[in-house]
């Protein structure tokens, strides 16, 4: 459990997330995961960055349990900066990162997925921001690099997801494939990445970064100090409290949130 790197193919290295029961990440899970993405990142011999994940799926967000539990605010600024710095280490990535997503990709997980250079996703993969009904604010920045400007609106005022076919559609998905095939469209696109100059590739990612019309990191931090309002404002206990209350004893129960 935790966070794993491994290097299936030459050029190309696999992080992977596993947090059971759903892939909602801990404080410290998400330090861990920028702390993978950014060791993969700065190896010379790596040229292409997978990002994946075990489980039922993708991910879930932050552990809202694990803030709820907390008596002071330390779990809640822990989530956020932690969120920052993984979203961070993948858009940072000196190399391309493909994002191989499947079920689930909620809260945190469209804060990754969206700062990923290319997103192969499985046919049961789904995608939103369910922040309102967790009492927060977030990522509505990454999920602006996945669909259109006002379908991001509507999605995140209705906690609604849209699906990797939909996704496909609008061009932000590279492509759908079985679950069962996910792991391997992921590796091959990323196979496909790794046969390219390193030195050119690098140079290729700096570039593609510096023409961004969107500072993802000052976007997302400025959406950020609407979370910490609302949790001052009171208005954010409640609907974590509600959110915990469903999850708990129940096997389907994700945590979503801080992303």
């Amino acid at each position: 459990m935790g966070v794993s790197t491994s290097a299936p193919a030459a050029g190309v290295r696999l992080v992977a997330m596993d947090f059971p029961p759903v892939n909602a990440l801990p404080v410290r899970g998400w330090y861990e995961l920028a702390g993978a993405l950014r060791t993969a990142g700065a190896d010379p011999s790596v040229r292409c960055v997978v990002l994946a994940a075990e489980g039922r799926g993708f991910n879930a967000g932050v552990d809202i349990k694990e803030i709820q539990a907390a008596r002071d605010r330390t779990a809640l600024i822990g989530a956020n900066h932690g969120c920052a710095e993984a979203f961070a280490a993948v858009y940072d990535c000196p190399v391309p990162v493909v994002a191989a997503v499947h079920g689930f990709c909620l809260g945190g997980g469209i804060g990754l997925a969206g700062n990923a250079d290319a997103i192969v996703a499985s046919e049961d993969a789904t995608f939103g921001l369910p922040e309102l009904d967790r009492g927060a604010l977030g990522a509505a920045t990454h999920l602006a690099r996945l669909v259109p400007q006002h379908l991001m609106r509507a999605l995140y005022y209705t906690s609604r997801t849209a699906t990797a076919a939909e996704l496909h559609r609008h061009g932000s998905v590279w492509r759908v494939v079985p679950r069962a095939g996910l792991r391997e469209a992921a590796l091959e696109l990323a196979g496909e990445i790794a046969a390219k100059d390193g030195a050119l590739l690098r140079l290729a990612k700096a570039a593609i970064n510096g023409i961004d019309p969107v500072d993802v990191r000052r976007s997302y931090r400025f959406e950020q100090g609407f979370t910490f309002e609302a949790d001052l404002a009171g208005l954010s206990d409640g609907h974590r409290d509600a959110f915990v209350a469903r999850s708990t004893g129940t096997s389907g129960a994700g945590s979503t949130g801080k992303g």
